[in-house]
């Protein structure tokens, strides 16, 4: 199957006559830790454990040494999950007729402990819902709002305080679909939320109101009735235009089942000792994330979210990093971490902070591997933590020497920094670097990149028949080997220049 698995990646990538050994070593790796066997990898199920089970074994296999919990390679995290399992939403019109809304296709409540299990009322679209625009009239109605992701207009946590102040008793929130660096996409694989054992779930806010995203397809079943057109509204929304508020009048009316449980998933470390004693306290850490979607909502047939490049194929890279090296150290101790929980809120890298397997003084510099993509030539990287301490410095200059650019976020409202495993170590003020492959606007680049985005993303389609470009493959796995070595093996230890950089 493996090899199945590998010939099919090849015959799918770009022309690439003859990929080098390790490039074609990377990509067995990948196949493999995302295959169907492994099932998405969602945090805590089988499928993950055995993804699990096979990076611990290519673990063992490079010598590293344990450096999880209790002499193990391998670390638990307990987690607490709310589910909506099951919904039944509908617009009631006044004179009875009724217009579905498909669960996680048209619309999906958030989960929370407290949702209700059912809950009908009238409806008032309030424009963006800032505090001006969410009025008395929203008393005992479910606010309508836009949820513009763009600055200068009422943003997510704004919109609730302002509806919840206004006597809202829910808040439906419109995608925002002129937001095209990063447009939205349905269907929602599930409506989960995941904390860690003991702290509040992300939708449980005391006396909260239930929340919903709305699909802007499905806008116009709500202001049926209205005189009004919903392309109207949204084409006004795009171009970023104040809102008139109005009454819809139908009903919105839920049906909702939720369930709870608690579980535990583990994650993968082990240690790569340094050969340079003035250095043993100096620890550099690897980390890239083993965990995924696993089953969802199907997208074209397809239930089953492999997650290859996001992101198998990282955890695959540190691990042949780890392999090549075959037990002999840099002069700086190198951890290497496959975390888990990162699709549910980078809650494996969180807890490793919280309950760190090594002395957390000790961690000098993170280079997490996630967001990347070889989909066309690697010609330049967005870097982040760019600026901020001197890790990024080293990066920089080892991409220079392979004639990569370097480049800041240029798309700073999509908020990249803070969706990967490097963000909580840039919190806790530790040198950390992310990067994303960079592409120039109007270019085939940026085609295959926001296809890649809207097909295959967070998709069942993101699985080893990706057309990679595995000549990108390379040059990447080469700068980040050669960046991992210049690093651990500098004189001086990465140190923070300035607080993280935030959109």
């Amino acid at each position: 199957m493996r090899h199945i698995l590998l010939a099919t990646a090849l015959l799918a990538a770009p022309a690439l006559a003859k990929p080098d050994a390790d490039t074609k070593a990377w990509l067995a790796r990948t196949a493999e830790l995302s295959s169907d066997a492994m099932e998405g990898r969602d945090a805590g199920s089988p499928g993950h454990a055995r993804a699990i089970t096979l990076v611990e074994g290519w673990f063992k296999a490079a010598k590293l040494q344990p450096a999880g919990e209790n002499g193990t390679f391998r670390q638990t995290v307990p987690l607490h999950e709310v589910a909506v399992t099951a919904a039944d939403m509908r617009v009631v019109a006044p004179y009875g007729s009724a217009a579905p809304l498909k669960f996680l296709h048209d619309i999906t409540p958030r989960p929370a402990t407290d949702l209700p299990a059912s809950l009908s009322a009238p409806m008032r679209f309030a424009g963006y819902c800032s505090k001006a625009e969410a009025g008395p009239e929203l008393k005992g109605k479910i606010a309508v709002c836009y949820g513009s992701r763009r600055a200068g207009r009422a943003q997510g946590a704004e919109r609730l305080a302002a509806v919840t102040a206004a006597g809202a008793v829910a808040l439906l929130t419109i995608d925002d679909v002129g937001f095209t660096v990063e447009p939205p996409r349905w269907p929602d694989a599930y409506a989960r939320a995941v904390a860690h054992e003991g702290t509040a779930l992300p939708g449980d806010v005391p006396g909260g109101l239930p929340q919903f995203r709305l699909n802007g397809a499905a806008l116009e079943r709500l202001m049926a009735g209205t005189g009004r057109l919903a392309a109207t509204l949204l084409t006004e929304a795009t171009y970023h235009r104040d809102l008139e508020a109005f009454d819809l009048p139908g009903r919105f009316e839920a049906t909702l089942t939720t369930a709870q449980r608690r579980f535990t998933s583990q994650q993968v470390i082990g240690l790569l000792p340094g050969t340079d004693k003035t250095k043993a306290g100096e620890v550099m850490l690897l980390g890239a994330h083993i965990d995924g979607y696993g089953f969802g909502e199907p997208v074209n047939g397809d239930a089953l979210y492999n997650g290859t490049l996001d992101d198998a194929g990282y955890v695959a890279l540190i691990s042949q990093l780890a392999a090549r090296r075959k037990g002999k150290g840099f002069a700086r101790p190198v951890l290497f971490a496959a975390w888990t929980a990162e699709e549910k809120g980078e809650l494996g890298a969180r807890w490793w902070l919280q309950h760190p397997t090594v002395p957390k003084e000790q961690l000098v510099g993170v280079i997490n591997l996630d967001q990347l993509r070889p989909l066309f030539p690697l010609k330049a990287l967005t870097l982040h933590g760019l600026d901020q301490n001197t890790l990024a410095d080293t990066a920089k200059s080892v991409a220079q020497s392979l004639k990569i650019e370097i480049r800041p976020d240029r798309e700073p409202e999509r908020n990249l920094i803070r969706r990967v495993d490097s963000w909580p170590f840039m919190e806790a003020g530790i040198p950390a670097v992310n990067f994303v492959f960079a592409y120039n606007p109007r270019t085939e680049e940026e085609r295959i990149y926001r296809d890649w985005y809207q097909r295959r993303y967070h998709r069942p389609q993101d699985d080893i028949s990706t057309p990679m470009d595995l000549d990108a493959a390379r040059d990447f796995n080469r700068f980040f080997s050669t960046l991992v070595e210049t690093a651990a093996n500098a004189t001086a230890k990465p140190v923070m220049k300035a607080k993280p950089t935030l959109p």
